[in-house]
């Protein structure tokens, strides 16, 4: 991916702070860190998100995941690790290239969970059981995805982390949260 931020870093054509580099992983310094030793591991070929990535290198990701976690933790002396992984634009994602963020954290900060990232949603038990028997049923089906911008024109989402845009109407999405009661009609 030529326009990809991250495959420049992995091609040496933008600096980055290395931790750990091997023939398919690389693991460099955030340069909008949460915390000091805030990491990111990514794989050296481009993947999108973790759908795109073959089920035979996500366990060796998820590994790598762990090993620079321990360093980070045992460097940065954290209380604890917050490793997040976000897949799509509706999900957070910033950069199209596949990578984990590894957050040294401690006691002393505000929400450690995942209730700061995303609020809980009290639901039905009704609605529970029908979401467990939807999801039962699409276990080992493909990802269905949605179309990428041309590879012509920058991301949004990559201008943005290269300092070059802010988020503009061309990044909203059409689709509105469904409504609870709509949740499972499909």
């Amino acid at each position: 991916m030529d326009e990809c931020l991250f495959c420049k870093i992995v091609k040496g054509e933008i600096p980055s702070d290395k931790v750990y580099e091997d023939t398919n992983f690389l693991a460099f310094l955030d340069i909008n860190p949460r915390n000091p030793g805030h990491t990111l591991v990514i794989p050296k070929r481009h993947y999108e998100t973790i759908f795109d990535m073959p089920d035979g290198e996500t366990g060796s990701m998820l590994l790598m995941v762990k090993k620079v976690a321990a360093a980070v933790k045992n460097t940065m002396k954290a209380d604890g690790i917050s490793i997040g992984q976000s897949n799509g634009r509706a999900a957070g994602q910033v950069i199209s290239h596949l990578h984990f963020h590894v957050i040294p954290r401690y006691l002393t900060e505000g929400p450690p969970g995942l209730e700061s990232i995303v609020p809980v949603k009290k639901l039905p038990p009704d609605t529970m059981k029908k979401a467990a028997e939807m999801v039962k049923a699409n276990f080992g089906r493909p990802v269905e995805s949605v179309p990428a911008p041309p590879e012509s024109q920058p991301r949004p989402a990559e201008q943005r982390a290269s300092g070059q845009a802010r988020p503009g109407p061309e990044e909203k999405s059409s689709k509105k949260p469904p409504k609870e009661e709509d949740l499972f009609d499909f």
